[in-house]
C-alpha cells in the first residue's frame, strides 16, 4: 500500500511525545495495515439495530490507510468468525455471540503497557499476540530474540507469524494458553494484552529474579504493575491510566457464565424481588465507570450487567449474578432516582449505592493508586488507606 510510511511517521508523531523516545521509530517504521487486512466496525442496519460490518483493505485502501494508522482499537474477530475468514456482506450471528474476540489494540494503549513494563534493551518478554501488530513493535525495540508472543488461538499465531516474517520479524510465536504451565524463570517481562480475572502462578513461576508483569484484570479497568519478591510473588501497584482488554479466551470462544437468556434473566425482567426501593442516585450503568466498575468486581466478582431502553424512554438496568442474586432498577428520566427490585441471596444495587456514596462522600475510591501484594499462589490482595479486597 502506498504512503503507509507517512502514515505511520504521522501515527508516531501523535503517540510518543518526541522522536527521541525509543518507541518513536517502531511506531514510524511497522507497516501496520499488513497485520490488519480485514476488520470489523459497528454499523447500523435498517431496523436501526448495531451489527458488525466487514472492511476489506484491499477493496477500499483509503479507508485502510486511514483506519490501520489512526489511534484505535481495530476488531478482526466476532465470535469464532475471523475477518480473514468472512464473506463479503456476511454479518455475524446476533446476541451474546457476536462479542468480539480478537484485535488490532490501539497503538497507544500497547505502549502504555510497555512503558508500565520498564522494558530495557536486555529484556526478555513474553508477550500476547492477536493480531501481530504490538509483537512487531516490541521486535523492533529490542529485537526479534528477546521476544515470545503466545495465544491460545492456531489462526492467529499462524498469520501472525506470516504477517510479522512479512516485515521483517521472525520472534518466537507459539499456540499456548498464557494462564496455563509456562517455562520457569525465563522472561524478564510479562505484559498481557489481554485481561485474566486473577493473576496467574504460572506467570510467577516463569517471572526472572526482579521481573516485572504488566495486566489488567477482567471486567475492571485496572491496570496492575507488579514486580517479583524473593518469596516468588510480587509487589506493585495499580496504574493511574485505567484500560479495558478482551478478556482471556481458553477456546474457540468464551465459556459464558450467563448464556444469553437463561432463568435468572428471565426472573429479573418479570418479578417483583424480595426487595423494592428507590436508590438515592440517578440510573448508572456500571460498565460505563471506571472505578465504580472495578470497586464492584473487586468485592463481588462475577455480575453480568444488562441494559435496555424502551421506545418511550424508560430506561432499565440490570445485575445478575451465579449465585441467583439479580437487581433491576428503572427510570423515566435521567436526573430521576430509580425504581429497585432485588431478589436473590444478595442486594446487588444495595452494595452499587455504597461504593457511590463511598465516592461521594471521599471524593475518589481507594482502587486509584492501590497498593497490590500477589501471592506465590497468584492471589492478590488490593488495599489503601485501610480498605483491602483479594483476588483469587
Amino acid at each position: 500500500m502506498k504512503d503507509w510510511e507517512a502514515a505511520a511517521q504521522r501515527l508516531a508523531a501523535g503517540t510518543v511525545i518526541r522522536p527521541e523516545s525509543r518507541w518513536y521509530q517502531p511506531l514510524a517504521t511497522t507497516p501496520r495495515h499488513l497485520f490488519v487486512p480485514r476488520w470489523w466496525t459497528r454499523a447500523t442496519n435498517s431496523d436501526g439495530e448495531a451489527v458488525w460490518k466487514l472492511r476489506d483493505g484491499a477493496s477500499d485502501t483509503a479507508a485502510w490507510l486511514r483506519d490501520t494508522y489512526a489511534d484505535t482499537t481495530l476488531v478482526t474477530r466476532i465470535g469464532t468468525l475471523h475477518a480473514d475468514h468472512a464473506q463479503a456482506g456476511q454479518t455475524p450471528a446476533r446476541g451474546r455471540a457476536d462479542r468480539s474476540t480478537s484485535s488490532s489494540t490501539l497503538p497507544a494503549l500497547i505502549l502504555t503497557m510497555y512503558r508500565a513494563a520498564w522494558i530495557t534493551d536486555t529484556s526478555r518478554v513474553l508477550l500476547t499476540c492477536g493480531s501481530g501488530y504490538g509483537t512487531a513493535l516490541a521486535c523492533a525495540r529490542l529485537g526479534e530474540e528477546r521476544v515470545t508472543s503466545v495465544d491460545v488461538d492456531p489462526y492467529l499465531i499462524q498469520v501472525a507469524r506470516k504477517r510479522l516474517a512479512e516485515a521483517g520479524h521472525h520472534p518466537r510465536v507459539e499456540v499456548c494458553d498464557l494462564t496455563d504451565e509456562l517455562p520457569e524463570g525465563t522472561y524478564d517481562r510479562i505484559i498481557s494484552t489481554v485481561a485474566v480475572p486473577a493473576v496467574p502462578a504460572s506467570w510467577l513461576k516463569s517471572l526472572a529474579p526482579g521481573g516485572r508483569l504488566v495486566t489488567t484484570i477482567a471486567d475492571t479497568g485496572l491496570i496492575i504493575v507488579a514486580d517479583k519478591t524473593p518469596d516468588g510473588g510480587a509487589v506493585g501497584h495499580v496504574a493511574p491510566e485505567a484500560a479495558g482488554f478482551m478478556s482471556a479466551r481458553h477456546s474457540e470462544d468464551y465459556d459464558d457464565t450467563f448464556p444469553e437468556n437463561p432463568p435468572l434473566w428471565q426472573i429479573a425482567q418479570q418479578d417483583d424481588g424480595d426487595s423494592v426501593s428507590s436508590s438515592r442516585y440517578p440510573l448508572m450503568y456500571v460498565p460505563d465507570t471506571w472505578d465504580v466498575r472495578s470497586t464492584l468486581e473487586l468485592l463481588m466478582p462475577g455480575i453480568d450487567h444488562r441494559q435496555h431502553t424502551a421506545h418511550d424512554g424508560t430506561r432499565t438496568v440490570y445485575m445478575l449474578h451465579a449465585d441467583g442474586s439479580w437487581a433491576r432498577a428503572t427510570t423515566a428520566g435521567r436526573k430521576d432516582c430509580p425504581t429497585v427490585h432485588q431478589g436473590g441471596p444478595r442486594r446487588l444495587w444495595d452494595k452499587l449505592d455504597r461504593i457511590r456514596t463511598w465516592l461521594v462522600v471521599d471524593g475518589d475510591l481507594p482502587v486509584r493508586g492501590a497498593t497490590v501484594t500477589i501471592a506465590p499462589d497468584g492471589a492478590a490482595t488490593f488495599s489503601r488507606r485501610g480498605w483491602s479486597a483479594t483476588l483469587t
